[in-house]
């Protein structure tokens, strides 16, 4: 496959498995009554919380690989986060050139094509696909930290006790399958009865007219990172209606640089695309 080809189906593939299909609808929570059960539910839930990294930056060099249908590739990268603040995935060809870039933070979304010199830069409220999704910056972190999420939650807001209440879990052998359920949305995790560990993630929408859109995020190869364990691999796949996208990343070196600049500045010589404009492409691989 030719380099352009490769960048053009990385670059397009990435931000959309990122943003499975969903309801924004705010739901109104009501305290639930602490009976034995539900303590036991809670005390669980709140384990899995306490296995949340502690680390401030988490950063690696990174294999990709993608699948969009019958074409597959790998590419190499590094993935940067900075807690609350910035994820940032640069897609590298050759090992050594950066041929593009996905940024997310808490105000924008920024996508850059080094190849063709494009880019993407737009608020997450002023792109539908994430508008309609339901999914913010929070969530996407919890996606990539491997940590417990609530759909909708503010910029500011933690889950608290009665938050954690309205999660339901049911035994799976050596697991725990933690659900919460929103309207058309279904959200669960499993998490190992005895480490607490999330081992995957689960967002389901439910559409019976046009389909169910469902977004996976399976994690394995715990090492020690901080006071807790980090995933090396995380595999994503993203089911509609009528396309599979499937997106694996292999981490190695993880550590916690801090010496890089959390935001890109785009040069003069780089053209502004439209969100139509990329899913086009995209709608065309």
């Amino acid at each position: 496959m030719k380099l352009y080809r490769i960048v053009k189906v990385a670059m397009l593939a990435l931000p959309l498995v990122f943003a499975a299909c969903g309801s924004h609808k705010k739901t109104i929570k009501t305290p639930v009554s602490m009976t034995p059960d539900v303590r036991e539910r809670v005390n669980f839930i709140s384990s899995v919380q306490k296995n949340a990294q502690t680390a401030k930056f988490i950063t690696s060099k990174v294999k990709f690989s993608v699948e969009v249908g019958p074409q597959k590739l790998t590419l190499t990268g590094n993935l940067k986060m900075k807690r609350d603040d910035v994820i940032r995935l640069q897609l590298m060809a050759f090992g050594f050139v950066e041929a593009g870039r996905i940024e997310m933070t808490k105000e924008y979304v920024l996508i850059m094509d080094r190849i063709n010199k494009q880019y993407l830069k737009a608020p997450w409220m002023s792109v539908d696909f994430l508008r309609n999704s339901g999914l913010n910056f929070n969530t996407l972190q919890a996606l990539f930290w491997n940590e417990l999420f609530m759909p909708n939650l503010a910029k500011t807001e933690k889950i608290s006790n009665d938050s954690l209440a309205t999660f339901n879990t049911i035994e799976s052998g050596d697991d725990m399958i933690i659900s919460l359920e929103e309207g058309k949305m279904d959200y669960s995790w499993l998490a190992s009865k005895q480490s607490a560990l999330i081992k995957m993630a689960n967002i389901l929408y439910k559409d019976r007219f046009n389909g169910n859109s469902q977004l996976n995020w399976d994690y394995d190869q715990f090492e020690k990172l901080n006071k807790t364990l980090y995933p090396r691999k995380h595999a994503i796949t993203l089911n509609t209606a009528d396309k599979e996208v499937k997106l694996g990343m292999t981490l190695n070196y993880i550590g916690a640089d801090t010496e890089w600049e959390p935001r890109t500045e785009i040069s003069n010589k780089y053209r502004e695309v439209t969100v139509d404009e990329i899913l086009r492409r995209f709608m065309a691989l």
